[in-house]
Parts: C-alpha cells; sequence; structure tokens
C-alpha cells in the first residue's frame, strides 16, 4: 500500500505527518507535489491573475499570500497578525515577489461573491471555498492547481492505476479528488460531495475508527495471501 497527503495548506498537517512516512505529499490544493524529496510540480499564477485577484474590492478582508518558503499578509486597521503567521514570520503584503506566489487565502464574509466575480472574469484559476464548511474563507491558486491534478500524478508515478485510488474529503477542494478517485470516502455530510462517494464516515472523530477497520481487513488478508 502507498499513501499520500493531498491538502489545501501549504504545508502538510504536523499531526498527520509526524505520525507516519507517506510516500508523497501535495499542498497548496494540489499545486505543489514531492515524491519523497523530489518536487514534480509547483504551480505559480500566469501574468495578470494575481493582479486581477488582489483587485478583490473586499474592503476589511485578510488576504495572505503563499510562496514556497514564506507568507505575505494584509490586515485590516486594528486588526493584529494571528498566532500562525507570528510563528511563520510573515511579512507586509507588499513585499511580495509575485511571480513566486503559489496560493492566496482571503477571509471576509462576502468571499462568496468575489468568488462568483472571479470564476466569471478568470474561470481558469481554481477557486474554492466560500460555502460551507468554510463560508468566509476562500483560496485562490493557479490554473491545474487542484486536487484531482495532484491525485493523477502521483498515482501515475507510483505506477498505481486510478481506479485503484481510495480518497478522502470533506470539504469543496476536495470535490474533483473524489469524483476522479476509484473508491471515494466523504469525511462528513457535506451534500456537494454525496455524490461521488462511495462511503461515508460521519465526521473525523469516527475517521480514525474507519482507518483502523480498514487496516485490519488488509492485515488479514495479507494473512491469507500465498507466501
Amino acid at each position: 500500500m502507498r499513501t499520500a497527503i493531498v491538502t489545501g495548506r501549504d504545508l502538510p498537517p504536523r499531526g498527520v505527518s509526524s505520525r507516519a512516512e507517506f510516500d508523497a505529499v501535495a499542498t497548496n490544493n494540489g499545486g505543489r507535489v514531492h515524491l519523497g524529496e523530489d518536487l514534480r510540480t509547483s504551480a505559480r499564477f500566469g501574468p495578470g491573475d494575481l493582479e486581477a485577484v488582489l483587485a478583490h474590492e473586499l474592503d476589511g478582508a485578510r488576504v495572505v499570500l503563499f510562496t514556497e518558503d514564506d507568507l505575505y499578509v494584509q490586515l485590516p486597521p486594528g486588526r493584529d497578525p494571528e498566532p500562525w503567521m507570528l510563528a511563520r514570520q510573515a511579512r507586509p503584503l507588499a513585499e511580495a515577489p509575485h511571480a513566486e506566489v503559489t496560493k492566496v487565502g482571503f477571509w471576509h464574509p462576502d468571499v462568496a461573491g468575489f468568488a462568483a466575480r472571479l470564476r466569471a472574469s478568470h474561470p481558469h484559476l481554481v477557486v474554492t471555498g466560500g460555502q460551507a464548511p468554510y463560508p468566509e474563507f476562500l483560496t485562490i491558486t493557479p490554473t491545474g492547481a487542484h486536487k484531482a491534478a495532484a491525485l493523477s500524478l502521483i498515482a501515475e508515478a507510483l505506477d498505481i492505476p486510478l481506479e485503484r485510488t481510495v480518497a478522502f474529503g470533506d470539504s469543496d477542494n476536495d470535490e474533483v479528488m473524489l469524483e476522479l478517485a476509484g473508491y471515494a470516502v466523504q469525511v462528513g455530510t457535506l451534500p456537494l460531495l454525496t455524490r461521488h462517494a462511495d462511503v461515508q464516515v460521519a465526521g473525523h472523530g469516527e475517521l480514525g475508527a474507519y482507518l483502523n477497520a480498514v487496516a485490519e481487513r488488509l492485515e488479514q488478508r495479507a494473512a491469507l495471501a500465498p507466501s
């Protein structure tokens, strides 16, 4: 069995990556993919795309630009940086090197409206969030930087047919990956994902028990296999 992390974050969740070794890690919604220590892809915004994203008209929004090594933030007046921003030594948005930006995040009550406008004007960009379970958070990644692309790249690199892949997801950025995977496990009850799910797990609290049951079945199958 081969395993991979595919996450919308720019770094893999520490609580997951510290507990096991993974054959591949995809971050930024699949825009950056490592196979072991080998960087296979790192998507960047095309000419004019980042400028269009930053022309958002969301007064009072918190905005974060991510590069491979740093993050750059713009906060409304009087708003203190979040602890994770301080821990990552975030710098002012104005200092961001536009050619190196790999992802943009917005926090604002009207991100759904902005997402609709951006999808209409720049349909090639990957826009996720702005709906349950993250109605006030929006992520924009470059063309092709989505989880289905990451799953396809990883499966090909590991010589695994897509129909033999299993994917887990709980939010809208997982939809394209669950649709592509050979077997889709939905975590939670988001209606958007239900149509793609082969099985549904009630929530993250129940996911551990589900994975343990899968591991036990695999061990039993391996024990019965001829040596």
